[in-house]
This record gives structure tokens, C-alpha cells and sequence, in this order.
């Protein structure tokens, strides 16, 4: 019996322990202190993830080559190499990086379509092109030119042909009743005429 009571008592007590820290006031459960925010995993940049190197806060390579475009740096690394790459980013002032890197880039490209020209066989293309349509522009210009040369020849034309219909019209007079009759301010005579006016 004593073990029974003390193990009750002992379980009594635990219990209402427990109910005071659990069961407590809502105001205990509202000032609760808040969770810690998340940590901010900084990824590294797209070049030193290829490297396999650690990304350093004032890394050079991190604005031009975010994590999201590996493509960019794989492409300008396999042409110039990373070395060369930083360096030419540390010799040039920040306003005029972000437009080398995109040279750069464009360059490595055209190297790794055409390995024996490089630009040079793009920038000889787009000239071709560019004469090409030189060559159209000009024989539609002279194409325009001939067409406006016939229209004003043809305008020409109608307007002479309705000239001279316009001569050939005021050029036909009606004989007036002089010209009917010779000039002649009488009638011509008819004996038939001058019986029928014989007086009785």
C-alpha cells in the first residue's frame, strides 16, 4: 500500500506540473519568442562553381557570371581562359566590364562555330549580306525610276492626243446661210414663185 501512494502521489504531481506549463494563459503562449529567421544560403557565382573555388564577397567574376548562366562563363573559359579573364576585368574600369564580357562571350562563340575565322567569317558574312542588299536597293531605285519615266510619258501622250482631239473638233463650221447660198442676199429665182405672186 505504501508503494501504491507513493506512486500515485508521484504521478499526481508530474501531472499537475505538466498542466501549469502546458495549460498555462494564452498571454504565456502569445510572448513566446519567435523563431529564428532562415539563413540565407549564398550560392557561388557561375565561374568559381566551375572552378571549384570559393566566392569571395568582392569576387570579380560574380557580377557578369551569376549561377544562373554556367553556359556563359564554360563557353568564355574554354576560348580565353579564367586567368586571362580576370585579369582584363581588373585592368578595366566597372563601367566598361559588363560590356567586355559580353564582347568576350560573343567572340568565344563565334571561335567555337568557326575555328579558322572566328568574328572575321561573321563580320565578312554580315558585309556580303550588307552588299547584297545594296545591290537590290539599287536596282529597285532604278526599277522606280523607269516606272515614273513611262508614267510621264504616258501622261504626256493622253495630253496630246486630247489636244489635238480638241483642235480637230473647233476646226468644223457649219455653213451659215450665206455660205449655202453663194453669198447671195436673194433667193434664188424661180418662176414657179414669182407666178404664184402675180396680182389678179
Amino acid at each position: 500500500m505504501d508503494c501504491i501512494d507513493k506512486t500515485t502521489i508521484s504521478t499526481q504531481t508530474t501531472y499537475s506540473h505538466s498542466s501549469d506549463s502546458a495549460g498555462g494563459s494564452p498571454r504565456s503562449i502569445l510572448a513566446a519568442p519567435p523563431s529564428p529567421p532562415p539563413q540565407v544560403i549564398l550560392t557561388p557565382c557561375a565561374a568559381c562553381k566551375i572552378l571549384r573555388r570559393r566566392c569571395v564577397d568582392k569576387c570579380v567574376l560574380a557580377p557578369y557570371f551569376p549561377p544562373t548562366e554556367p553556359l556563359k562563363f564554360t563557353i568564355a573559359h574554354r576560348v580565353f581562359g579564367a586567368s586571362n579573364i580576370i585579369k582584363l576585368l581588373q585592368e578595366l574600369p566597372e563601367d566598361q566590364r559588363a560590356d567586355t564580357v559580353n564582347c568576350m562571350v560573343y567572340e568565344a562563340n563565334a571561335r567555337i562555330r568557326d575555328p579558322v575565322y572566328g568574328c572575321a567569317g561573321a563580320i565578312f558574312q554580315l558585309q556580303k549580306q550588307i552588299s547584297e542588299l545594296q545591290a537590290h536597293l539599287a536596282k529597285a531605285q532604278v526599277e522606280i525610276l523607269h516606272m515614273q519615266n513611262q508614267n510621264t510619258n504616258l501622261v504626256a501622250l493622253i495630253c496630246a492626243e486630247m489636244t489635238h482631239n480638241q483642235e480637230n473638233d473647233s476646226s468644223i463650221v457649219f455653213p451659215d446661210h450665206q455660205q449655202a447660198y453663194g453669198n447671195s442676199t436673194t433667193f434664188p429665182e424661180d418662176d414657179n414663185v414669182y407666178a404664184a405672186w402675180e396680182p389678179l
